[in-house]
């Protein structure tokens, strides 16, 4: 007997022939992918100091870059102007070729995010065309759609922050938002193909709701996550290149002179203090979600939470020991990224419902 012969038999009606939820969840994973490449990609573009070469937003124009030896002076004469160039760049002698490497960094991240504004929108108009999209899920899609597009905002405004004669860097506030939504999307893109297999295993099968346990996962990584976020805009891993101690001590000296608020959001040695040592909080509650998870028969899922996890902690102390060496401070970036999409897996088991 065929599957749409059995449903007859129980008496359901079969799923519209035109519903394809899990070719729309190979789809979101596949941006999920994307979207890690470009959070790895976002970290060289800092460590290297690449995010203000590029000193205009032109959303479509902006895709290619300069060709002639003209309009690479134009460019190069536009970064000139800027805090960045003046105060660091400039009395260090950078050349045409320096600027053109920092620029192709910055360039790449742009157009990733290009990318994966096609690779989102136009499979989503043509299952909506097809009318594939399972119902219920129109709004979500769309919401994942309008995310993708606050990040390309909050990027703009992000390098903006730093474009003064005054700035030599970009806000940590405004990076910290543009990474987090990035990685908010990536969660809501794993959450949302997850409940669209479950949908083709079983038709009669509910989205996952949130529960109380990944709540407080989510925010106690929540919290790690910005705090890694403000280390990376303030330079703080530069703070101290030894491990556990810092300063010789556990807890470092810090500047309170400008108060608790300004210290707890600006000092690097407090920062990367927090950052370290949070990252254990961190590490309990996931240890607890990946216990949970594995009790509900998901083991893959568990051993997913717990390896990145892992791999994260190692990365971490070996990117502070090396005085953040660059392609350890991607990985450890990266791995939060692949963190954040474990746990939004784990999360996901917990949340399903019986159909």
């Amino acid at each position: 007997m065929t599957a749409q012969a059995e449903m007859l038999a129980e008496g359901a009606p079969p799923r519209p022939a035109k519903d394809r939820p899990r070719s729309l969840a190979l789809w979101l994973l596949t941006v999920g992918a994307l979207v890690v490449l470009m959070v790895a990609v976002g970290g060289i573009t800092r460590l290297t100091e690449s995010g203000l070469s590029i000193t205009e937003w032109k959303p479509v124009t902006g895709a290619i870059p300069p060709l002639t030896d003209d309009q690479w002076q134009a460019e190069f004469e536009s970064y000139q102007q800027i805090g960045e160039y003046r105060r660091i760049n400039g009395p260090a002698g950078m050349t045409l070729a320096e600027y053109k490497f920092i620029y192709f960094w910055e360039w790449l991240h742009r157009l990733l995010g290009r990318v994966i504004g096609l690779a989102f929108a136009l499979p989503l108009a043509f299952y909506w065309v097809r009318r594939s999209i399972p119902r219920g899920y129109k709004s979500r899609l769309v919401a994942l759609l309008a995310l993708g597009g606050l990040q390309g905002v909050f990027g703009w405004y992000m390098v903006r922050s730093g474009l003064s004669e005054e700035m030599t860097d970009v806000s940590h506030f405004w990076l910290s938002i543009h990474l987090l939504t990035a990685l908010f999307t990536l969660a809501g893109l794993v959450w949302t193909a997850l409940d669209l297999l479950a949908l083709e295993r079983n038709r009669r099968a509910r989205p996952a709701r949130v529960t109380g346990l990944a709540l407080t996962t989510t925010i106690i990584l929540f919290i790690q996550l910005l705090l890694g976020a403000w280390v990376a805009g303030l330079n703080a891993g530069l703070a101290s290149d030894t491990w556990p101690l810092m300063q010789g001590r556990i807890i470092p000296e810090a500047n309170w002179n400008q108060g608790a608020i300004w210290a707890f959001t600006h000092d690097p040695f407090l920062l990367h203090f927090l950052h370290r040592w949070w990252a254990w909080i961190a590490v309990g509650a996931l240890i607890i979600l990946a216990r949970a998870v594995k009790k509900r028969g998901v083991r893959p899922a568990s051993i997913a939470i717990h390896v990145t996890f892992g791999i994260q902690i190692l990365l971490g102390i070996a990117t502070v020991l090396t005085g953040v060496a660059l392609w350890l401070a991607v990985l450890h970036q990266l791995v939060g990224a692949l963190l954040v999409a474990a746990t939004a897996w784990g999360a996901h088991v917990l949340g399903r419902q019986k159909a």
